[in-house]
């Protein structure tokens, strides 16, 4: 009887872990969802707009294909780089900023945040903030946590600076290197409709099957009557809601 007892005991010491492991998954990892501040995936609007965002970078090798695809097609984006390598490459952020993109901050180096101090986070959001402002770009600012994970700190010290967390409501890549640009196409364009974010990563070599996909994904969407909007505008549009 006591055997039996100690195992239940046990059983149900293990399950609650699970549970509370799950749940902390979720939070740290959903788009949606976190304790402080705002987070915003996508945009509650009837008007046909997107905002087109991409992920770390710049990349002198690959953000100027980047720009090609999107100034032949006169549509504009938000680039989310990285401290480092704003720096490392400041040809390829004036590039983007002479285009007339916006540019948001996606940490120094990709580093996870999600269990960091709030002073670690404070000066590490200032440090890319200052290396984006320091090559000339003078837009609005906005935040993305690398690899979209958050728990409590970063949400909380955001929120001191009244900065929303800027996630997404269309992410078609897989990071599997057999994935194509053909499903890239198919599942981006299946997935988008008026007031998403799209998220893409074309900035490094291995985003070759996403910078293939994008020309179609930007001809698909814009003849589906879908316009681009910067991210800035798309966010304007809640805020007038």
């Amino acid at each position: 009887m006591r055997f039996r007892k100690a195992v239940l005991r046990a059983g149900v010491g293990l399950l609650t872990l699970a549970l509370l492991f799950l749940g902390f998954d979720r939070l740290t990892d959903s788009t949606t969802t976190q304790v402080f501040g705002a987070i915003i995936a996508r945009v509650e609007t009837p008007d046909p707009i997107v905002a087109l965002t991409f992920d770390d970078g710049p990349s002198a090798a690959h953000t100027g294909k980047v720009l090609k695809i999107l100034a032949e097609r006169s549509i504009p984006a938000t680039f989310f780089v990285l401290g480092r390598n704003v720096e490392a490459n400041p040809d390829a952020v004036q590039a983007i900023i002479a285009a007339g993109h916006e540019l948001g901050n996606h940490s120094w180096d990709h580093s996870a945040m999600w269990l960091r101090s709030a002073r670690d986070l404070r000066d590490e959001l200032a440090r890319t903030d200052a290396a984006i402002r320091d090559a000339g770009y003078a837009g609005p600012l906005h935040f993305r946590p690398p690899f979209g994970r958050k728990f409590l700190m970063l949400p909380w010290v955001l929120s001191q600076q009244n900065r929303p967390n800027i996630m997404w409501s269309v992410a078609a890549e897989s990071f599997t290197p057999g994935q194509t640009a053909d499903e890239i196409h198919r599942l981006t364009v299946a997935a988008t409709g008026p007031g998403d974010i799209i998220l893409l990563h074309p900035m490094y070599g291995s985003g070759a099957a996403t910078r293939d996909a994008l020309p179609r994904i930007l001809d698909d969407l814009t003849a589906r009557g879908l316009q681009f909007v910067l991210l800035s505008d798309l966010l304007a549009r809640r805020s007038a809601d």
